[in-house]
């Protein structure tokens, strides 16, 4: 089997900023201890930028990519499925950073949340790495119950 070609690969690992966007925020102290750790947030800069200049930005993106992108059977499968595959793991990023707003607000500067937060960032940085070679390689990525989501959809 031939490997597709390298724009839809491309196409397929850009996906997964969406997901390491909203991971950015929980390894805020990560940032501050270790700051040379910035660097790593610049790939997610301009979406995280272009979900606060435009109200409601992360819920728009979200609904442009999931029809325009995962409903469009038009699209190549490698892409609709690393699309679909990124929105997932970010409702779920989405869930966490609301349970970690309200449930865990008031233990916001805990080092049990701190350590939380950095776990979250760290295993999403480690996910989304994995996830967009996997996509620049021209495969499908085998995430436990995500994948298996992602093809009940396709």
């Amino acid at each position: 089997m031939t490997n597709p070609p390298l724009w839809q690969r491309l196409l397929a690992a850009l996906a997964y900023l969406l997901p390491f966007a909203d991971a950015v925020p929980f390894g805020r102290t990560l940032f501050l201890q270790f700051p040379d750790l910035q660097i790593l947030a610049l790939p997610a800069v301009p979406l995280l930028t272009l979900e606060r200049a435009v109200p409601f930005g992360g819920l728009v993106l979200f609904l442009l990519l999931f029809l325009l992108v995962v409903r469009n059977p038009q699209v190549p499968y490698l892409i609709r499925f690393h699309v679909l595959q990124a929105i997932l793991i970010d409702i779920v990023l989405v869930l966490l950073s609301l349970a970690f707003s309200t449930l865990l607000g008031s233990f916001s500067g805990s080092f049990a949340v701190r350590t939380l937060e950095n776990t979250i960032f760290l295993g999403t940085l480690a996910l989304v790495l994995y996830a967009a070679v996997q996509a620049l390689r021209g495969e499908e990525t085998e995430i436990p119950t995500v994948s298996e989501a992602v093809r009940m959809q396709l």
